[in-house]
């Protein structure tokens, strides 16, 4: 178990590699926080709406002025609230995704969340799971991890997920919106998707969740 408290773990990578999944399981096993990033992008997208993105930066500023955040539980219990407001289902669409992604290529909208994310790295141990936690948000931090995997298998992942959610999926439509994020996330002047030069890269493509799990867990064994 890491001995550093407050510790920070990090699980970067592209949509629909598993990162929430992984990072809720990671973080239940050592029994502290779960940070998901990219609902908290979804969730101000949200709440200033459709075109944020392309608002003028000091309106843009004003709307970030009137957004809380809030983290509850520990593990896979772990909540996020906005403004007292858990934030849920309706941030998880991929419409929504792409939203958080444009805006999420703002500086306002970027230095708003990395000092948020690190407010609560001060206070708490996290696994804190995103696309630039280890490079950008927590440098420092004790654990890096950054998962990848083919965009045909993602889709699949994806739509399997929507699925289970009782969400009708097809999977084509899921695949380009993944390769747009990926073509838009990696490109980005600001804080582009990329694995942090320390981070233990993890292709998951051929590997299932537990296995997954697995090769993360053994950094922390004794």
């Amino acid at each position: 178990m890491p001995a550093r408290n407050p510790f920070i773990v990090t699980i970067d990578g592209p949509a629909g590699v598993g990162k929430t999944t992984l990072a809720k399981k990671v973080a239940e096993a050592l029994h502290v926080a779960y940070l998901d990033t990219g609902a908290m992008f979804r969730a101000v997208a949200t709440w200033i709406g459709p075109g944020a993105w392309d608002l003028p930066e000091e309106t843009l500023a004003g709307c970030l002025d009137t957004v809380q955040f809030e983290v509850r539980g520990v593990g896979a219990e772990t909540q996020l609230f906005r403004n007292d407001c858990l934030v849920g289902p309706k941030e998880r669409t991929e419409e929504v995704g792409m939203w958080a992604s444009r805006l999420a290529t703002r500086p306002a909208v970027r230095e708003f969340m990395k000092d948020m994310q690190r407010q609560f790295g001060a206070r708490t141990s996290l696994v804190a799971e995103g696309r630039d936690m280890g490079t950008v948000v927590f440098p420092d931090a004790a654990y890096k991890f950054f998962l990848d995997a083919d965009p045909r298998v993602r889709a699949g992942r994806r739509a399997a997920q929507l699925r289970d959610m009782g969400k009708e999926a097809d999977e084509e439509v899921i695949f380009e919106a993944i390769e747009a994020r990926d073509r838009q996330d990696r490109s980005r002047a600001v804080a582009p998707l990329a694995p942090a030069p320390d981070a233990v890269i993890i292709d998951t493509t051929t590997l299932d969740l537990d296995e997954v799990f697995a090769r993360i867990m053994q950094f922390f064994r004794d």
